[in-house]
C-alpha cells in the first residue's frame, strides 16, 4: 500500500488526523510525516494535486491543510482553489486552528491571557523601539493559525512577538 499524500511506496505509519472524527487516521511515509510537522519542501508536496482528490476524507483534509501551509506558493494556491470540498470535511479542515500549541522557548504552552517575559532584546518593525529583554508582556493573545506567533502590549503598542523569544511567567 503506497503512502496516502505522495504515493512512496516504502515503510509506512498511522497518522491521527485531529479534528475530526475520532480514530481518522491515514498512512504516510516517513518523508511526509517529518514534514507536516516539521518545514515543509515545496517540491516534495507537488504530489498534492492527486492527494487532494483522494476519497479518503482524512487524506484531503491533509492535503487542504498543507496547500495552506504552502501558500507562499503559486502552485499550491492554484490548487487550493480548485479544492472543493463538504461543509463537513472544510470544517475539520478548519478545525486545525483549535488545536494549534503555541510554546513559548522552554515549550510550556502559552494560554490566551498569560503573561510573558521576553528573554532577548526585539528590535519593533515600524515603531521604532527595542522591545528589552525581561520585559513582561501581560495578557497576550494567541494567533490562531500560527503556533510561532503571539501578541501582547510592549510600550502602549500592539506587536506580534515570536514565542522562541519568550518565556511563561
Amino acid at each position: 500500500m503506497p503512502c496516502s499524500l505522495c504515493s512512496a511506496d516504502s515503510d509506512l505509519t498511522a497518522f491521527a488526523v485531529v479534528g475530526g472524527p475520532d480514530g481518522a487516521a491515514t498512512n504516510l511515509c516517513d518523508t511526509c510525516l517529518t514534514q507536516i510537522d516539521g518545514t515543509p519542501e515545496p517540491t516534495h508536496w507537488r504530489c498534492l494535486s492527486s492527494a487532494m482528490w483522494s476519497e479518503d476524507a482524512a487524506t484531503q483534509v491533509l492535503a487542504a491543510r498543507m496547500l495552506m501551509r504552502l501558500s507562499d506558493e503559486s502552485w499550491a494556491r492554484d490548487l487550493a482553489d480548485q479544492l472543493y470540498l463538504d461543509d463537513d470535511t472544510r470544517f475539520w479542515v478548519d478545525n486545525v486552528a483549535q488545536l494549534v500549541e503555541h510554546k513559548d522557548s522552554n515549550g510550556a504552552v502559552l494560554a490566551q491571557g498569560d503573561t510573558v517575559v521576553l528573554v532577548k532584546d526585539l528590535p519593533v518593525k515600524g515603531a521604532g523601539f527595542i522591545a528589552k529583554r525581561g520585559t513582561a508582556v501581560r495578557g497576550i493573545s494567541l494567533v490562531a493559525d500560527n503556533a510561532a506567533h503571539i501578541e501582547g502590549r510592549v510600550e502602549g503598542q500592539r506587536i506580534v512577538i515570536l514565542t522562541e523569544f519568550v518565556k511563561k511567567r
